[in-house]
């Protein structure tokens, strides 16, 4: 059973990524993720991502053991450039071209352990559009009403003077809110 990963547009060069990928190639899971945990370079971290990714889709997807992994096949290839300028003398400048990188990885079992096919995701019945319709008008309907007791409850807490007019503060702090 192999599972695949794929990590693309990492802002570092293949050149860069491919010091640190070597180290890995072959190797147990296990022993991949602790030879990168000790790599004094910046690559180690997106690389051991990439391997945890693909050890959790091959637990969750196929139900395999993370210690029957190992690494069959990693590669790293070039990907587009992002062209970027610095100034030089005289109001000129120099291009300066940031590298990216694609890298693809494939794990193995050690010991094949007979699944082949991936589980069945349940999915749901999809909704009609007369559904969906109706399930808008009832939320509308709810909002409406809960709207109209909301505004009848500000009405009734609001405190008036002897006169039977609102109160001078009561006013001024209403008077943008536009419930004057």
């Amino acid at each position: 059973m192999e599972i695949k990963a794929k990590l693309n547009n990492l802002i570092l060069s293949p050149k860069k990524v491919r010091l640190v990928v070597n180290l890995v190639r072959g190797l147990k899971t296990k022993k991949a993720l602790e030879q990168l945990a000790f790599a004094n370079k910046k690559a180690a971290l997106p690389v051991s991502k990439l391997i945890k990714s693909a050890i959790a889709n091959a637990e969750h997807n196929y139900e395999l053991d993370k210690n029957n992994l190992f690494i069959k096949e990693i590669r790293v290839d070039e990907a587009g450039m992002l062209h970027r300028w610095t100034p030089k003398a005289h109001g000129s400048a120099t291009p300066i071209r940031k590298r990216l990188s694609h890298i693809i990885l494939t794990l193995s079992e050690i010991k094949d352990s007979g699944v082949k096919v991936a589980k069945k995701r349940e999915v749901e019945a999809p909704l009609s559009l007369s559904e969906m319709a109706k399930k808008e008008t009832s939320s509308k309907e709810n909002k409406d009403t809960k709207d109209s007791l909301k505004k009848e409850e500000k009405f009734a807490g609001n405190k008036t003077d002897a006169a039977g007019r609102k109160g001078f503060v009561n006013k001024i702090f209403q008077r943008k809110s536009g419930n004057s």
